[in-house]
């Protein structure tokens, strides 16, 4: 594994100064899975490239999906056979770039009497799939009796059920996969800010040749020169498009996505089941860890792109469904412990409604040479990546007749990988286990580690040798955070907790735990005040608050 360059916001003033002052073949607009992606694929090839995200890494669609890199099943019964051939190959790509991140995960398929999907439809939809996504050995399909579907999955209803179908998929953590591509960039040059706001475009001969930024972080504005630029800004595609002056061609149509996070022995289902609602959707329940999540919903959205929250309607909703399908689950409101919203940048189709409409990506070239990409599945990403950049290199080698080679972002590890296959992770973890147990740690914590950093956890490992506190949990948490501040650009508590460790989601009790710690981490490394450090304490609370709580009151 190559050691990962330091990427850190204590250089924040030296990094926009050189941002400032050079010229780049290609500034990308938008720090999330897509970003993330086009910036290595542009900046491997040998392009000059600068990203830059509004707010956090991740912080928008790219830390609020399924977390699955799958094969989009459900999109065989649109007819969308493209998608499904292209997301199901691209799961197996991403699998090999990262196996620390992108896991193995079984899925179960309930036929139940009613439901969506019958027997031979779906023993031929599998089968279709499979052969589209290029599936092989243990991860083809299989068609399950009751009796086998049972002994997988107790907690299905008895009564109803008439089998199984049986799939391959991939787990994922979306915000750690974003942010392993662009640590990856910087090893190909690349230079990536968050917290850094585009608010207009310069202009050569009518085209774009550039961006002004504001530095959200210090208030201040700073131009960045370059060839070309790039919008993958997600929910925010139109607004840049509007800033450009750019109204022509298709719009955006937000959909929004709710996710419950449970303790583990609320809904204790031993694996993933891909499951009817009676309204005739599907949806997911995810066991990760000390957590079971359900999801997803897809609803119209229309209000404050910036605050898009879990309501009670939302949650009502999904703890219907559950107990629906599992009769002898009972979930109630007060058995959520965290809750994720987000928003699926949609290309609008007229009359179409919002599960109907295609995940297919589209890229918009304005009169002043904006380029936009919008819609897409996190699966597809690196495809999505390639296809833009691709478009680049066309208007690169016509407009100065420079020549860049095709992207080889397949052959790519991301940061932390540099493992062959999955057992050689599950031997890590091993590894990792061995080295920690002494001091009372347990086997998830050695996953938890692996899983989330990959071999990068030896450096973690080192920052915990290096410190002396009594409480084990207290010196690996502050090991984390030095890791996350000098290598993956957090500035703040919200980006550790949220961001890049998810612990908002999957481990929301460490949050309260050790919140004091964290934030004296936070306060030494960057000289913090008392008062900002107050206002962080507040934000935390409020995220607390805001994922987990929702009594009637609050609504």
């Amino acid at each position: 594994m190559k050691e990962p360059v330091r990427f850190s916001n204590l250089d924040r003033e030296k990094t926009i100064q050189k941002v400032s002052e050079e010229a780049f073949d290609l500034v990308v607009i938008g720090g999330g899975i897509t970003g993330g992606g086009i910036a290595l694929d542009a900046a491997s090839r040998g392009m000059k490239v600068v990203l830059l995200e509004k707010g956090d890494f991740a912080s928008g669609t790219s830390s609020k999906s399924t977390k699955l890199i799958h094969g989009g099943l459900r999109y065989l019964k649109q007819f969308d056979f493209w998608l499904v051939k292209e997301v199901g190959s691209e799961r197996a790509i991403v699998h090999k770039l990262a196996p620390h991140l992108v896991l193995p995960e079984k899925m179960l398929l309930p036929l139940i009497e009613g439901g969506s999907y019958g027997k031979w439809l779906t023993s031929i939809g599998l089968k279709v799939y499979d052969i589209l996504a290029q599936v092989t050995g243990d991860d083809k399909r299989q068609m399950l009796e009751k009796k086998e579907a049972l002994k997988l999955e107790p907690l299905l209803p008895k009564k109803i059920l008439n089998g199984a179908g049986y799939y391959a998929e991939y787990r994922t953590d979306d915000s750690r996969l974003t942010v392993e591509n662009i640590k990856t960039s910087l090893q190909y040059g690349a230079q990536a800010l968050n917290y850094t706001k585009v608010v207009d475009f310069i202009y050569e001969n009518e085209t774009v040749a550039g961006v002004k930024v504001k530095d959200e972080a210090s208030g201040e504005e700073f131009s960045i020169k370059s060839k070309y630029v790039i919008s993958a800004a997600g929910p925010w595609v139109d607004e840049l498009r509007s800033v450009n002056n750019s109204k022509k061609g298709k719009r955006l149509h937000l959909t929004k996505g709710v996710h419950l996070v449970f303790p583990r022995e609320k809904l204790p289902v031993k694996q993933s089941v891909y499951f009817d609602i009676p309204d005739g959707r599907m949806m997911f329940a995810i066991p990760r860890g000390k957590i079971t999540y359900v999801g997803t919903t897809d609803t119209n959205f229309n209000l404050d792109k910036d605050n898009v929250k879990t309501d009670l309607a939302d949650a009502i909703y999904l703890i219907s469904a559950v107990n629906n399908m599992f009769p002898n689950i009972n979930l109630e409101m007060e058995d959520i412990i965290s809750s994720w919203a987000g928003l699926r940048p949609l290309i609008h189709e007229e009359g179409k409604s919002a599960s109907e409409l295609s995940r297919k990506d589209e890229i918009f070239t304005s009169d002043t040479g904006l380029v936009s990409i919008a819609g897409g599945k996190l699966t597809g990403y690196r495809k999505m990546a390639e296809r833009v950049v691709n478009r680049i290199v066309k208007k690169m080698e016509e407009d100065y007749g420079i020549n860049i080679p095709e992207g080889t972002t397949d052959k790519i590890p991301l940061c932390g990988s540099d493992f062959k296959k999955f057992k050689h992770v599950k031997k890590y973890i091993d590894e990792v286990f061995n080295r920690i147990k002494e001091d009372g740690f347990t086997e998830y914590d050695a996953w938890y580690l692996v899983t989330n950093y990959g071999k990068q956890a030896d450096i973690i490992l080192e920052n915990y040798a290096a410190l002396r506190n009594q409480d084990v949990y207290l010196r690996m948490i502050r090991a984390e955070v030095q890791f996350s501040i000098a290598h993956e650009m957090a500035l703040n508590p919200m980006d550790f907790f949220i961001r890049r460790t998810g612990r908002l989601y999957f481990d929301i009790d460490s949050i309260r735990n050790y919140m004091e710690p964290v934030l004296e981490e936070f306060k030494k490394a960057y000289g913090y005040s008392n008062d900002q450090i107050l206002a962080f304490k507040e934000s935390l609370l409020k995220e607390l608050d805001s994922h987990s709580n929702f009594s009637l009151e609050r609504d």
